[in-house]
Parts: C-alpha cells; sequence; structure tokens
C-alpha cells in the first residue's frame, strides 16, 4: 500500500494485479510505503479503514483510494503459477502437480482447499459501512490507463519494472468449471465487468 501526501492518493496493493512493480517504480515517492509484511502490504479496505485511515485523515485529509482487479480466471492463475514456484515446494500452499483445473476445483470447495485459500478481490475492495470505499478502479489489463492516472495525479513519468513475474504453466480449464466459477465468484466478475476498458 501506498500513499500520496500531496497527490493525496492512496493505492491499494490487490494481490496478483502488479504491486510489486508499482511500489518499486513508486515508493521512493510515496510519503507512507507499506512494503512488509505482507498482510499489511497487501491490506485490503477493511484494514486500511480500520487501522491507516484514521491516520490518512488526520495529517493528510481526504484521499482517493485506487485499485487494480484483474480478469478473475486470469488472477486465479496468476495464484495458481505462484504457488507452483519452486520454493513452496512441500508446503500446504503449494501447487506443484495439480492442475489448474485441480487449483479451481480447490478454490471451490467449501471449506477452501489450503492450496487455493487466496481470498476474493470483492471482498477486498468491499466498501465499509462509514462510506470508505474504493474511488477509482482500473484493469490490470489496461495497465496504460492507470499509468496514465500515476502521471496525471503524481506529476511524473511512471514505468513499471518487469517483477515477480510467474513462470508460465497450462491454465486450460473446462466450460463447466469457469461456469462454477462464474456462480461462485459473481460479485468478481461483476466488478472487473464494471471497470470502463479503455
Amino acid at each position: 500500500m501506498l500513499v500520496f501526501s500531496k497527490a493525496k492518493l492512496v493505492l491499494l496493493s490487490v494481490p496478483k494485479t502488479g504491486t510489486t512493480a508499482i511500489e518499486a517504480a513508486l515508493a521512493p515517492q510515496a510519503a507512507i510505503a507499506v512494503l512488509e509484511p505482507p498482510d499489511l502490504k497487501h491490506a485490503p479496505l477493511y484494514r486500511y479503514n480500520r487501522y491507516f485511515r484514521p491516520m490518512v485523515d488526520k495529517f493528510v485529509g481526504d484521499v482517493d483510494i485506487a485499485a487494480v482487479i484483474r480478469e478473475p480466471v486470469s488472477w486465479l492463475g496468476s495464484w495458481y503459477r505462484y504457488r507452483g514456484r519452486p520454493f513452496l515446494d512441500g508446503s500446504p500452499q503449494s501447487t506443484r502437480g495439480l492442475s489448474f483445473e485441480d487449483f479451481v476445483n480447490g478454490y471451490l470447495a467449501e471449506p477452501r482447499e489450503v492450496f487455493a485459500n487466496v481470498g476474493s478481490q470483492a471482498k477486498f475492495v468491499e466498501p465499509r459501512p462509514n462510506g470508505t470505499a474504493v474511488t477509482h478502479f482500473f484493469r490490470y489489463e489496461e495497465m496504460q490507463t492507470f499509468l496514465r492516472f500515476l502521471e496525471q495525479r503524481l506529476g511524473q513519468t511512471v514505468e513499471l519494472p518487469r517483477l515477480n513475474v510467474s513462470p508460465p504453466a497450462d491454465l486450460t480449464l473446462s466450460l463447466e468449471n469457469e461456469a462454477r466459477l462464474r456462480a461462485t465468484c459473481a460479485a468478481d466478475f461483476a466488478l472487473w465487468d464494471s471497470i470502463a476498458p479503455e
């Protein structure tokens, strides 16, 4: 999560949406850069509202909140690929030896399988009862739109390095499972669909 006091802007770090690259490019210019631990770096809106908003309200004032959202199947595919990396071998979170179909089945299971317990983008940015809400959404797939927004808001050129890229993998998903995913995670698909494309 990054807070820009002069620009009155907060960037939430939705996992698997290029946040490592965004932070590498912009953290030096931020008034507050929360980079570790992961639970704070990737603070969802409810955690921002509870722990960070009171401080930001007092010392920065009213801010806009921005978040990048990834197409839900692609988002799960990124988690699947990330959790297949060697450093997770042998851990319950590892997807080594599993197909993407297996991963999605684990995500749809009740309760979710440990290797697929990765949350929800819609839940991450869910508005709070006190009115705290994301004011600017951008599609991960339309990153240039987000970068133009940042450049206008921050008054600087923004170039993202290529960081934390997971290795390629087969992301084949049956039509049946895609339909189950769309039904079960309707809020995530509705959120992504609601963001105006470039």
